[in-house]
C-alpha cells in the first residue's frame, strides 16, 4: 500500500507475517540459548526410558540419572547455577519419592554451614580494604626483583587463600598485582609478560595453597562431610579416623603447598619471560601512596585480632564444635564488633553457591544411599583393571586425571561433589584407603588450571584485561604435570608416614 506522500505501509498481511516472524525468531533465540538445559533433559529421559543395567536399582538409576543431568548443566551453565541446585531438590522430592522433609534435613549440615561462615568472613575481612598495605607488606619482605616479588605475592596469597577461600584472596589481592603493574607502565603492551606472571602468581598461589586447609575451599570441606557420613560409626572406635580436623587436614596438605610455591614461580619465569626484571620504579609510586593512608587504625587491627581466633577456633575447638559453627561465630563477632554491616554481608555473599553447594552433597549422599556411587565405582574399576588402573598409584592417577579433567570444567566444589561417593567407592571395592583416594580427590580438584573458568580465582585474575585464554593452556598443563607428580610422591611417601 502507498501514502499519499508516496511512502509505502506494510499490509494486514504483512504486518501479522512481521510480527510472526519477530515471535518465531525470539523463540527461536530463547531455544538457542538454552539448548543445553533441554539437552539435558533429553538425556535423563533418554536414560530413564531404559531398564536399569544389571547391579543397579532404578532408585540408583534416577538418581545416577539426576547427577548426569546435573553435572551437563555445571559445565554449561544454561541457567544459573543456583537454580541447577533447585532443580535437584524438586528432582529428589518428585522423581526419587523422598520426603520434602527429609530432604530439607539433608541440605543443612556442617559442611554447608562452614561454607556459609567462611564467605561472610571473607566479606567482613575484605571490607577493612587492605590491599596497599599488603602489597607493601609483600615488596618490604621481599625487595625489588621481580621473582622475589612474585613469589612473596603466591606466597601471600597461598597463607591468605588456605584460610579465606581462594576467591576472595583473589578478588583481594588483585588490585595489588593490578597496582604493581600499572605503576610500572601505563604502556598494557610493554607490562604483558609482566602482568601475567604477576597475575598468574595471585590464582595459582591461591589454587595450590587451597588445598592446605579444610577452610580453603568448598572442596575440602565437601569431602570432610563425606567421610563422616560414609565411614564414620559412634559405635565403632576404629572409625574415628574418618573424623577429619582442621589440624590434621593441615598436617597432610599444607606441606604440598609449601613445596608447590617456588614451583609455581619456575614454571611461570620460564614461559612468560617478563619484561622488567626489577620493579624499583612502581615500589617508589606505592610507598608513597602507603605513605598517605596513615598508620594502621583500631578496627584493621581488631580485624586481624578476631580472625586469628577463629583460625584457633578451627583449629582447637572443631572436631568437638564443628568448623561451620567456629565460622558462623568469627561471622557474628564482626558483626557484633561493628567491623562489618550486615547490608555488607547480605551483598557480599553469593547465597546461591551455599545452595549449590547444599544441593550437591544432598545428591552425593543420595548416590550413596541408592547405591549408584558402588555401581559406577565397579564399573570404573573393571575398565582400569586391564591396564592396571584399578590398584595402588595406578588408582590414585586415574583419580587424579579424571577429578583434574572435571574441575576443569565446573566449580571444584561441584567436581568433589560429583566424584566424592564415586572414588570414595572405588575406594572400598578396590581395597585402598578411603582417606588416601579422597585427598587425592580433593587436591586434583585444585589443578583447574587450564581454563578461565575452572576456579574463581582464574576468573578474578582473567577480568583484569591483561590475560588471554590461551595463556592459561601455555602455563597450565605444566603446572598440572608438576602437580600431579608432587601429589603421587605424597601420596605414596609422605602420607604413610604421618598416618593414613
Amino acid at each position: 500500500m502507498v501514502t499519499e506522500t508516496g511512502s509505502s505501509e506494510p499490509t494486514p498481511v504483512e504486518s501479522i507475517t512481521s510480527r510472526f516472524d519477530l515471535r518465531l525468531g525470539a523463540k527461536l533465540y530463547y531455544f538457542w540459548e538454552k539448548k543445553w538445559f533441554f539437552i539435558a533433559l533429553l538425556v535423563g529421559a533418554v536414560l530413564l526410558s531404559f531398564e536399569p543395567p544389571e547391579g543397579l536399582s532404578r532408585a540408583g538409576q534416577i538418581v545416577l540419572c539426576m547427577s548426569i543431568m546435573a553435572t551437563i548443566m555445571f559445565i554449561t551453565e544454561p541457567i544459573p547455577l543456583p537454580g541447577v541446585a533447585l532443580l535437584i531438590i524438586i528432582g529428589e522430592v518428585l522423581l526419587m519419592g523422598l520426603e520434602s522433609t527429609e530432604v530439607a534435613k539433608s541440605l543443612m549440615n556442617d559442611s554447608v554451614l562452614f561454607i556459609m561462615g567462611s564467605l561472610m568472613l571473607a566479606v567482613a575481612v575484605v571490607r577493612q580494604r587492605l590491599d596497599k598495605r599488603i602489597a607493601w607488606l609483600i615488596v618490604r619482605m621481599t625487595g625489588t626483583k621481580t621473582t622475589r616479588v612474585c613469589f612473596g605475592i603466591s606466597i601471600v596469597s597461598g597463607i591468605l587463600a588456605s584460610f579465606i577461600g581462594e576467591h576472595t584472596v583473589a578478588a583481594m589481592m588483585l588490585p595489588v598485582g593490578i597496582l604493581l603493574v600499572t605503576l610500572t607502565s601505563d604502556d598494557p603492551k610493554k607490562v604483558r609478560s609482566l602482568a601475567a606472571v604477576i597475575l598468574f602468581s595471585i590464582s595459582y598461589g591461591c589454587s595450590v595453597a587451597g588445598i592446605g586447609t579444610p577452610s580453603g575451599g568448598a572442596r575440602n570441606a565437601i569431602m570432610i562431610g563425606y567421610w563422616k557420613e560414609f565411614f564414620y560409626d559412634p559405635t565403632n572406635p576404629d572409625t574415628f579416623v574418618y573424623l577429619m580436623d582442621y589440624a590434621k587436614w593441615m598436617l597432610y596438605a599444607y606441606p604440598m603447598f609449601l613445596i608447590q610455591v617456588p614451583i609455581v614461580t619456575f614454571i611461570l619465569f620460564i614461559t612468560f619471560r617478563p619484561e622488567h626484571r626489577d620493579l624499583s620504579r612502581a615500589i617508589v609510586r606505592l610507598r608513597a601512596q602507603v605513605a598517605e593512608e596513615g598508620p594502621m587504625k583500631a578496627g584493621e587491627w581488631v580485624s586481624i585480632a578476631l580472625f586469628f581466633l577463629v583460625l584457633l577456633g578451627w583449629i582447637f575447638f572443631s572436631q568437638d564444635l564443628g568448623m561451620g559453627t567456629v565460622a558462623v561465630s568469627g561471622a557474628v563477632a564482626f558483626l557484633i564488633a561493628g567491623l562489618v554491616r550486615w547490608e555488607d554481608v547480605n551483598n557480599g555473599v553469593n547465597w546461591g553457591v551455599v545452595l549449590l553447594y547444599a544441593a550437591a552433597i544432598s545428591l552425593g549422599v543420595q548416590m550413596k544411599d541408592t547405591g549408584a556411587a558402588a555401581w559406577v565405582a565397579q564399573s570404573f574399576l573393571d575398565a582400569l583393571a586391564p591396564i592396571g588402573g584399578g590398584e595402588g598409584i595406578g588408582l590414585w592417577a586415574a583419580v587424579s586425571v579424571l577429578t583434574t579433567g572435571i574441575t576443569n570444567m565446573m566449580s571444584n566444589g561441584a567436581a568433589v561433589a560429583v566424584l566424592g561417593p564415586i572414588v570414595l567407592n572405588m575406594a572400598s571395592l578396590a581395597g585402598e584407603s578411603p582417606l588416601v583416594i579422597g585427598f587425592v580427590c580433593a587436591v586434583s580438584s585444585a589443578f583447574a588450571y587450564l581454563t578461565v573458568v575452572g576456579t574463581p580465582a582464574c576468573t578474578i585474575v582473567y577480568s583484569s584485561g591483561f590475560l588471554k585464554t590461551t595463556d592459561f593452556l601455555v602455563v597450565g598443563w605444566k603446572m598440572v604435570v608438576a602437580s600431579t607428580i608432587l601429589m603421587l610422591v605424597a601420596a605414596a611417601v609422605y602420607w604413610p608416614l604421618v598416618g593414613i
